[in-house]
């Protein structure tokens, strides 16, 4: 177990001097902060569009395809993936560009996110408009309550029904909260998507497979690992409560490449806060932590619990463990909390019960 030390995740500091296209970008978006998503979002468009326009040139030389091939792949799912993935989810819950360029609003889920597997929109209609309303209660269609999740059997079982029956749960979703907008956005998005990759694949089916299908198919699992591990440590008596229901992971590199996301309890607690706001409210509201027995780990992220939690290696989390409130004496003692919390949970009407693993 760890004790609480010195936060070391990105918060925001006022630059000295600024260059001339710092000045220019801040005039465009709603928030200075956010100035690094400007320069992310230029970076990704001058190497992932070129690479993808060399793929589907016709009768490209083999070495030349096959090199673009590879570097498309490790820019897209090493470099690129991560920092994307959750400059989105920045810019679903805070809005990007000003009114006056809020066409700009468009460019990362309709011309930078299918190249990453996102299809248009539904990431929007999904995390948005259900995840966050619904808590990863029950009628959320990522919700992990339902399966052991320290078992990598029930991990693939919750993949597969993701993967199978995800945008139709969550268009139903949707259809019953009167939501029709972003049932239509959802739906749309994904029709496109499949619709634009079917197209391709009969202009060029290995440079379609390349750019877009199997960033689609690393997406969705990564996602869903993700949401796995931010939600695999339920309190089955106060599921609904989001210090109980996900966790925090301090002091990472992680935070400093994807913007905080290791703030997860927070995030969920107040999901219009500034992603450099976090390391911030997590100190001061760290007696709400404690009093609510939440989980915070360190120098790890949710790739590493999600392995940890496959693996059945309580012991490497609670090396990582975050004794806040110095509420534990021993290693023992939180692997038997942490066990606890990833058993089964099915709901009913009036009650909470766990199934035993």
């Amino acid at each position: 177990m760890k004790s609480l030390t010195r936060l070391t995740d990105p918060v925001y500091v006022k630059p000295d001097h600024e260059t001339r296209f710092d000045r220019l970008f801040k005039s465009w978006i709603r928030d200075e902060r956010d100035l690094p998503f400007v320069y992310l979002t230029v970076k990704i468009t001058l190497v992932l569009i070129p690479l993808a326009i060399i793929l589907y040139i016709p009768g490209m030389n083999n070495w030349i395809w096959w090199t673009a091939a590879i570097a498309y792949q490790f820019f897209n799912n090493v470099t690129f993936k991560g920092p994307f993935g959750l400059m989105l989810h920045c810019t679903s819950h805070r809005v990007f560009f000003i009114k006056k360029y809020q066409f700009w609003n468009n460019y990362l889920p309709w011309v930078i996110g299918p190249l990453f597997g996102q299809t248009p929109e539904a990431y929007y209609s999904h995390h948005i408009g259900m995840h966050h309303p619904e808590n990863n209660m029950p009628d959320d269609d990522s919700c992990t309550m339902m399966y052991q999740r320290d078992s990598l059997r029930g991990f693939l079982l919750y993949l597969f029904n993701f993967i199978t029956q995800g945008v139709w749960d969550t268009a139903r979703y949707h259809l019953r909260r009167k939501r029709t907008k972003l049932m239509v956005k959802l739906v749309r998005g994904e029709f496109l998507f499949i619709a634009a990759c079917v197209g391709l694949s009969f202009i060029n089916f290995p440079a379609t497979f390349v750019v877009f299908i199997l960033p689609f198919v690393i997406s969705r699992i990564i996602m869903m690992v993700g949401n796995w591990a931010q939600h695999a440590f339920i309190d089955a008596t106060d599921p609904e409560n989001s210090y109980k229901n996900s966790i925090t992971c301090i002091n990472t590199k992680y935070n400093h490449k994807c913007w905080n996301d290791g703030y997860h309890i927070s995030h969920h607690i107040k999901p219009s806060m500034h992603w450099t706001e976090h390391p911030v409210y997590f100190t001061k509201t760290l007696d709400e932590y404690i009093s609510n027995d939440a989980i915070v780990f360190e120098h790890i992220h949710f790739l590493h619990v999600w392995a940890y939690l496959m693996g059945k290696r309580y012991d490497l989390l609670a090396k990582h463990f975050v004794n806040i409130g110095e509420r534990f004496q021993t290693d023992a003692e939180i692997i038997s909390f942490l066990k606890q919390r990833t058993r089964k949970i099915t709901t009913l009407p009036e009650q909470v019960a766990v199934v035993a693993a």
